[in-house]
């Protein structure tokens, strides 16, 4: 499904966008973050109880393969991609929370995801060869939390160079899935036309329906309705290159083709999808501003 320089590429690119997201960072970020750390919480509530639960949900109503409840799992239990950033900040939303939720929730998934993913896996009846080692989620992340380090160094010591590695890593979060659409779709455009309708619906309903419960769970704890989008894209947009990672170095041959079929559709179809809900969120944003700077002329 994917060719051995596609993983390696794969690999370099999540080590270059991890960098990237590093160097977004400085230590006085946390430090004000957690002063007023309400967004952040809310995010993390959407990221790993909303979104595990759901990728389960649907794994078990659509009545997935165990290969495909696993990857959809998968999926479902990733922290925030770094793509969402870029999406935050053309949908008008909050640029700083978007980033700080992103690096957070990558965090803690060291913890998160090997936990949440054995728990759901298993509630799900995946079970033999098709289970993802705990050890091996784990390891990857612990991996990559060595690039975000070094990025918050680079940002320290010279505050130009972070911000461009910043940039550089933001938009190679989007070109790992242009590059995957190019290069996989013609060679598998034939399974693609053969994919039954469930195995679509899981993998574009993962992310539409995480934003929309992200929004309304944001509204819900009072968040005003700029973060509550925010906060919306955080959640359905997960890291599907990470999640792509993590199969291609857990699983060989078919079981691999399998697995990784729905992190591949996923990081399909989430660019168009948030390219749709953006341009929606960004005509709102604008149109309260109006509505805003109306309110004061009139006062």
């Amino acid at each position: 499904m994917l060719t051995e320089l596609e993983t390696t590429l794969l690999g370099i690119m999540m080590m270059v966008i991890m960098l990237g997201m590093g160097a977004s960072m400085t230590w006085r970020d946390f430090l004000i973050a957690f002063r007023k750390p309400k967004g952040i919480l809310v995010g993390l509530l959407s990221q790993y109880m909303v979104m595990p639960f759901l990728g389960y949900a649907l794994a078990v109503l659509l009545g997935l393969p165990p290969a495909m409840a696993v990857g959809l799992i998968l999926i479902a239990c990733m922290p925030g991609g770094t793509t969402s950033n870029i999406f935050a900040y053309f949908s008008k939303g909050v640029l700083a929370l978007s980033i700080m939720m992103t690096t957070v929730s990558t965090l803690v998934a060291v913890v998160m995801v090997p936990l949440l993913l054995g728990f759901y896996s298993g509630l799900a009846g995946v079970a033999g060869d098709y289970v993802i080692p705990a050890g091996n989620v784990a390891q990857v992340l612990v991996v990559l939390l060595v690039p975000t380090v070094l990025g918050m160094i680079l940002r320290k010591l010279n505050a130009n160079v972070g911000a461009t590695v910043e940039l550089v890593g933001s938009l190679l979060g989007v070109t790992v899935i242009l590059f995957l659409i190019v290069t996989w779709v013609p060679r598998n455009y034939q399974m693609l036309l053969d994919t039954p309708a469930p195995v679509y619906l899981a993998a574009i309903g993962i992310g539409l329906t995480g934003m929309l419960l992200g929004y309304w769970l944001a509204r819900a704890l009072r968040q005003d309705r700029n973060r509550a989008r925010t906060i919306s894209l955080e959640t359905g947009i997960q890291n599907g290159p990470l999640a792509a990672l993590i199969v291609t170095l857990t699983f060989t041959g078919v079981q691999q083709q399998e697995v990784l079929f729905i992190p591949i559709l996923y990081s399909l179809f989430i660019v168009i999808n948030s390219s749709l809900i953006t341009v929606w969120y960004r005509r709102t944003a604008t149109a309260e501003a109006l509505a805003r700077d109306a309110a004061k002329v009139a006062a």
